[in-house]
């Protein structure tokens, strides 16, 4: 299947410039040299930004050259692409460091060593930082309109509620990389998120104008779940790439979790199984979709690609450790993520640590009659052992790395205790 056909069956094109010239090019056997840039707006790229890099994968796979571009200088000045408000603006050193990380996280998904089509990693701020403001206006800035940058659907949405000069320029920036990166490397095609279209083609119409070359765009579909909830850090449900953001553990329970609507569809976008083997997949998770295979294979796919195999099985060993409510083999950072959101209290020096006296006090249970009766019926568990000693006294023993302790009552009902 030629590279665009799997592409636009994965559901991973949105949108093109001219498809005919664009098909030509990716199908006459030649290398075409293409790619994405990522802002430093973080220290670390999140789930949103993982359809992009696989893309530029799968591209590389299929024998083209991918450049991935860390936005040095663009992260200074921030997008306004479809945001309500202007962005706070980085200091320079900020931005620094964060590019260097996203540089790295880049550095795990494509081949940088290997073959003729071996990815280079190219920052922005390499042209832009001996650019003057003069030599900017008259080489570049002739050849917008101020007509044309206005019409930009980035830009118009701000034009009620105000957008600075400097975010306004921001569409000219992205459209010198273009330029750049072909005197530079021979690129051809931009790829990004729809929601960059205007300053994407900002760049084809400058390689048109200044050098009289064609350029190409492929936009990304913004990928959102069935609910049209977006994936991303500015909808406060970021999914980060950097493991010590978003624990490995978190990563498999987040795919574990998926709404059965989204499985097969993700499993396109997100993972290199084929079209035939996903088509698999779904017969057979349509036909027992309570065992959810779909999410089984999004998480074993997904986590191992970005932190490893090691990795996604210590996920599924915490897991089935949480499971089996087996705690004390787990650290306290691991329970609480795995336990956000149940109900917890602060256990203090005057607090009377006897089992009963504490389930009352912690609201655990309501009232002492009911906490004994349950003591005594075994439904209370401490740290996942059962406890039926109405003496029982909680000491230093049962504190996980001194910090917590987990209380069941029943199976499925927990309460944390903190330290």
């Amino acid at each position: 299947m030629n590279i665009l056909d799997e592409l636009q069956a994965r559901g991973l094109v949105f949108q093109t410039t001219d498809e005919k010239a664009l098909r030509e090019a990716l199908d006459d056997g030649g290398m075409v040299k293409f790619y994405i840039g990522f802002d430093p707006t973080a220290d670390s790229l999140h789930l949103g930004s993982l359809v992009p890099i696989l893309t530029m994968r799968r591209l590389q796979l299929a024998g083209h050259k991918p450049i991935a571009l860390v936005g040095g200088a663009t992260g200074l000045i921030g997008d306004p692409s479809f945001k309500d408000a202007e962005r706070s603006l980085q200091t320079k050193e900020t931005v620094k460091n964060w590019s260097s990380k996203i540089r790295d996280q880049l550095a795990r998904f494509l081949d940088f060593e290997n073959g003729e089509n071996a990815a280079i990693m190219a920052n922005n701020y390499d042209w832009f930082e001996s650019l003057t403001f003069i030599d900017f206006l008259r080489d570049v800035g002739k050849y917008f309109t101020v007509n044309t940058m206005m019409s930009k659907e980035s830009v118009k949405k701000r034009m009620e509620t105000g957008i600075s000069y400097t975010e306004f320029a921001y569409q000219i920036m992205q459209g010198y990389d273009f330029f750049a990166l072909n005197e530079r490397y021979g690129v051809t095609l931009e790829l990004g998120g729809s929601d960059q279209w205007g300053n994407m083609t900002a760049g084809t119409e400058l390689l048109r104008r200044k050098a009289d070359k064609t350029g190409h765009v492929i936009t990304l579909p913004l990928i959102t779940d069935s609910t049209g909830k977006k994936f991303g850090k500015s909808e406060g449900n970021a999914v980060w790439l950097d493991a010590t953001k978003t624990s490995p553990y978190e990563m498999y329970q987040f795919w574990l979790n998926v709404d059965d609507a989204d499985a097969v569809r993700f499993l396109k976008l997100f993972t290199f199984k084929t079209l035939d083997e996903i088509a698999e997949i779904g017969k057979a998770f349509e036909a027992a979709p309570h065992e959810r295979l779909a999410q089984k294979v999004l998480a074993e796919e997904v986590v191992t690609l970005i932190h490893g195999k090691a990795a996604f099985e210590e996920a599924v060993h915490i897991s089935e450790l949480l499971f089996a409510g087996d705690y004390k083999e787990l650290d306290a950072k691991t329970i609480l993520t795995s336990l956000k959101g149940v109900p917890s209290y602060q256990v203090t020096d005057s607090d009377d640590k006897n089992i009963v006296e504490l389930l009352v006090a912690s609201a655990i249970e309501s009232s002492k009659r009911q906490a004994r009766e349950d003591v005594t019926n075994g439904a209370i568990y401490v740290n996942g052992e059962r406890v039926q000693d109405l003496d029982y006294t909680l000491s230093a023993r049962d504190q996980i790395d001194g910090q917590l302790t987990v209380i069941g009552r029943g199976k499925k009902k927990k309460f944390v205790l903190t330290y």
